[in-house]
């Protein structure tokens, strides 16, 4: 054989060398899909024919896939933790979702099982002015030993209000215990801290009125233009009486919010199982409701099971008129039922509705009770009635662009895949929410964000330290689109917060940013605080 043809074959054998090697590789990478809420590995979806996570080999270059809230969808709002029963406060440029703070419940062998609800004692809050990327403040701890109303033992369905007194913006918080009455915390800001203003429940089986009440909980709370407060709540359906429970009430608030004025009112809502709901449009109160799962026969024009039905008054108190429905089961539209729960509100000159649903729970594989919030558009006709609400993921039309140039908090989030959000101490008793629980791949993203004619020039962020080497691409419009700049993550040996900064380049215009996380596979990286971008 020639010089020649051995040159030819060696060359050939070493091509087919790296083609083989190659395709090992890929074969044999890890396809990490972790969900955002890690289950425990005998309760993990798998693919058919996808490798272990512990016999995988880590291609360093993959991503994350996005669990719940896929892009470009808008619903679920955040698919880093559950949030059920949400219930919205509009203060400033923004509005202030309150939510019960669902969470993964195991049975003795490490699977998840049926979400009991007896668990929780802490209420989840995010917040937006664009209704599309969310900052998560973390969660109050409501009830239980460590918790602000310790009397209590759970806190359910949150309800919040904001009132001006003494010159001051005052901001009070309402959650049920269980069933058996209604709690009230104060502060002086949306995000807390929050304290117990008066260390025992605001509404028991003892305050006037509610004594037939099967369940007290599910308070919604509305200030009307006089100042006047009202506090709605009750659900639960004696025996026998489905049709007409009466288990829902209207009671005054006090002018300190944290009391009760006289005798609460019963609201003859049909077919009345939970949730109660008002607002005011055009000079017309409007009550909203759940209706209950009476499978029976329902008179014509009867709510149909676990609906949001509504009534109108000319009175925050009554009396009340029946108008129908507005929003199906989250069953109809996403396959898997539930309870339904809702809140209305108005922010700038449109109408929505919070709504919960298990989609989150069912993209993990674990529809089990634990809920996530989903916003929709809410329409008026010119005689008053609503609109019916079609639910689905795409959610709600993005405000605004976002403006990277001003500080933004960590766990600021339009999509993430992977991560978690954990407080850290911040000044005056305020958690500041960071991404954390960070695996080689994840990343978080951010909806719409306008760079301007000029452009990005710098990217800023306060990072913990890593303990190898680790990094953040920048990558505008998907988790491996085009590279706009990497940020070195800080090495050191113990855990500490510094501030990072890198260039930016071919970032103009309005583009989704990525920051996807680089580091050792199969370890915890660093964590991510708040960030900005400098403008050219």
């Amino acid at each position: 054989m020639s010089w020649f043809t051995k040159s030819i074959v060696a060359f050939a054998l070493l091509i087919i060398g790296i083609v083989v090697v190659y395709n090992t590789a890929i074969n044999d990478k890890e396809d990490k899909t972790m969900n955002p809420i890690e289950l425990p590995r005998s309760s993990q979806p798998q693919e058919g024919g996808q490798p272990s996570r512990s016999a995988s080999i880590i291609n360093a270059m993959t991503a994350t896939a996005a669990v719940g809230k896929v892009p470009p969808n808008g619903n679920p709002l955040v698919s880093h933790r559950f949030g059920a029963d949400p219930f919205a406060l509009v203060f400033g440029d923004r509005v202030y979702l309150y939510m019960t703070n669902d969470a993964l419940e195991y049975d003795a062998d490490g699977n998840v099982k049926d979400n009991t609800y007896g668990n929780i004692n802490k209420i989840s809050v995010i917040s937006s002015d664009d209704l599309a990327n969310w900052t998560d403040h973390g969660e109050i701890p409501a009830a239980g030993p460590q918790g602000e109303a310790k009397w209590a033992s759970q806190s359910w369905a949150p309800a919040a209000a904001h009132k001006v007194i003494d010159g001051k913006d005052k901001f009070f918080l309402y959650f049920a215990n269980n069933a058996s009455g209604i709690g009230v915390l104060t502060s002086d800001s949306p995000t807390g801290p929050w304290s117990d203003p008066i260390g025992h429940a605001l509404i028991t089986r003892e305050t006037p009125g509610v004594e037939s009440v099967t369940w007290l909980f599910d308070p919604a709370v509305f200030i009307d233009d006089d100042g006047k407060a009202y506090i709605y709540f009750g659900g639960g359906v004696p025996e026998g009486k489905d049709e007409m429970p009466n288990t829902a009430r209207v009671m005054q608030l006090g002018p300190d919010m944290t009391s009760v004025v006289g005798e609460a009112v019963v609201i003859p809502a049909p077919f009345m199982f939970e949730d109660a709901g008002i607002n005011k449009y055009n000079g017309t109160y409007y009550y909203s409701y759940c209706s209950n799962f009476f499978n029976g026969t329902r008179p014509e024009g009867s709510p149909p099971a676990g609906e949001i039905a509504y009534m109108t008054s000319n009175h925050p108190m009554g009396p009340w008129t029946y108008r129908g429905t507005i929003l199906k089961n989250p069953g109809y539209f996403f396959g898997v039922g539930g309870n339904n729960h809702h809140a209305i509100f108005q922010f700038g000159n449109e109408w929505y509705i919070a709504y919960h649903a298990q989609t989150l729970s069912q993209a993990m594989g674990v529809p089990k009770g634990y809920r996530s919030t989903h916003l929709g558009r809410l329409g008026f006709n010119e005689d008053g009635t609503i609109q019916e609400v079609q639910a689905d993921y795409e959610g709600v039309p993005q405000l605004k662009p976002m403006n990277p140039y001003i500080r933004h908090a960590g766990a600021t989030i339009g999509w993430s895949a992977g991560v978690a959000a954990e407080a850290t101490a911040g000044e005056g008793g305020h958690n500041l929410m960071a991404v954390a629980d960070i695996d080689n791949g994840d990343w978080i993203a951010l909806s719409k964000v306008d760079f301007g004619s000029k452009g990005a020039s710098a990217f800023i962020a306060n990072v913990s330290t890593a303990s190898e080497a680790a990094s953040i691409e920048l990558r505008l419009d998907g988790p491996e689109g085009r590279l706009a700049g990497t940020l070195p993550v800080p090495q050191a040996a113990g855990s500490e917060w510094i501030e990072a900064k890198t260039e930016i380049s071919d970032a103009e215009g309005v583009h989704d940013v990525y920051f996807v996380f680089r580091g050792k596979p199969d370890s915890k990286l660093f964590k991510l605080g708040d960030w900005q971008f400098n403008e050219k």
